[in-house]
């Protein structure tokens, strides 16, 4: 189950081995803060999941893991099941797009804070422990 964690200036998705061999992927996915442009809670990921699966493994309404390309760029998907999911669009980097399971949904994107940095971010710099507040989310729990 992979765990998400949120630092001041990245958000890292932790795959577990499992994952990460549906996956076909040998490292975890990490994204800069600064470049998530939007992020929407949904509660059918699939409507989400656009492109051809370039590499991963996907079973209609049961999990689709991996990458797709899509024709302006690839997205990574982390679905399992009908969970509530977090969908999260880039404007730089390896992913055009991140979807993401997860039953904390809310809770994530509060801690994203997309609409911009607070004072408490900037007075926090770059401190660890916001990460340890958010380490143990794990997408596929019931």
């Amino acid at each position: 189950m992979a765990n998400l964690r949120v630092h001041n200036d990245r958000l890292e998705v932790h795959l577990t081995p499992a994952e990460k061999s549906l996956a076909l992927r040998g490292a975890d996915v990490i994204v800069q803060r600064d470049d998530i442009r939007s992020a929407i809670i949904t509660d059918d990921p699939w409507i989400w999941v656009r492109g051809i699966r370039r590499r991963g493994t996907e079973m209609p309404l049961v999990i689709a893991v991996g990458v797709w390309k899509t024709h302006s760029g690839s997205d990574f998907v982390l679905v399992k099941g009908k969970r509530q999911a977090v969908v999260l669009e880039l404007s730089d980097g390896e992913f055009g797009r991140l979807v993401l399971s997860t039953s904390r949904a809310a809770e994530l994107i509060d801690r994203l804070k997309v609409g911009g940095p607070s004072d408490d971010d900037a007075e926090a710099d770059d401190a660890e422990p916001d990460a340890d507040d958010f380490a143990q989310e794990e997408t596929s729990g019931d």
